[in-house]
């Protein structure tokens, strides 16, 4: 009798299930190859001195690599007072984020009243509309109310988005209406609805938001340029500027400058890659 594995066309079977395995893992070292090559010549460049970054701009080779360029950029750029300024901005804007799409989101996915689809048309219509747009009114804003060279001027204006209110409302809408009917039926009110049973059940989707209106706030540029003028408030994206010096024997200083810039979002990149993955995925699906 012949074994399952000699029956007829089994071989061939196995021999195209390896080739398609084969293939999937060379498109994966293809695409890591992509994503992965421009932050090596970066890095590359940012470890050479100011000489051989003239003398071998296109060099990739790991050859007399130093960190003077790193320690120079850290010095001139004063980028360890800017980036305590980033952080936090970036941690307050996340905080003020994650409130208020959790409050407009409940209010959308749990609460009854006048108007609700409109007002939630025009909330999904302002994402059409380019941040670049309210750039002027917004600092024409800041400006009357004095906030000009504050923190609060860096903050407020990006503490409530749309996507964020989006997100966690299809999260929201997985809860069925009867848990919070027979809640209110037992004279559970509703913030302690949210904080006790809505909440615990989007925390993967709060932090792939915290970690997107993290990463945004720290690669905010246009804003903080438009918002400050003194050295005091800035943040690490608008002091890299500074790093742009005319010594010839520097020119890769904004190149190590930008790697230290960069150093605080893939460290929050790895450790969160996991909730990342399961924020984007939850709520997909409603049942």
């Amino acid at each position: 009798m012949a074994t399952r594995s000699d029956a007829p066309g089994t071989g061939a079977t196995e021999s195209l299930h390896g080739a398609r395995k084969v293939g999937r893992y060379a498109l994966l070292i293809f695409v890591g190859f992509l994503v992965l090559f421009p932050i090596y010549a970066t890095l590359m460049q940012a470890l050479k001195s100011g000489p051989d970054a003239i003398d071998h701009p296109k060099s990739l080779l790991p050859i007399n690599l130093t960190l003077d360029t790193l320690r120079s950029a850290w010095t001139i750029g004063d980028l360890g007072r800017l980036m305590l300024n980033s952080i936090f901005v970036s941690v307050a804007v996340t905080l003020g984020v994650i409130i208020t799409s959790l409050l407009a989101a409940y209010a959308f996915a749990f609460l009854d009243f006048p108007g609700k689809g409109a007002v939630f048309a025009f909330f999904l219509a302002t994402l059409l509309v380019p941040a670049e747009l309210t750039v002027v009114v917004n600092q024409r804003t800041m400006d009357s109310l004095g906030w000009i060279n504050s923190y609060q001027g860096l903050i407020v204006p990006l503490v409530a988005t749309t996507f964020g209110m989006f997100l966690v409302r299809q999260v929201f809408l997985t809860v069925p209406k009867d848990l919070r009917e027979a809640a209110a039926l037992d004279g559970v009110g509703h913030l302690r609805f949210l904080g006790e049973v809505a909440v615990p059940l989007c925390r993967p989707t709060l932090g792939a938001l915290a970690l997107f209106t993290f990463l945004g706030t720290w690669n905010q540029y246009l804003w903080p340029q438009a918002i400050t003028t003194d050295d005091a408030h800035r943040t690490i994206q608008i002091g890299l500027e500074r790093l742009k010096i005319g010594d010839i024997d520097k020119l890769n200083l904004v190149t190590a400058g930008t790697v230290i810039a960069s150093l605080p979002i893939f460290i929050m990149l790895i450790a969160f890659q996991r909730q990342l993955v399961r924020g984007l995925t939850a709520g997909a699906v409603k049942g």
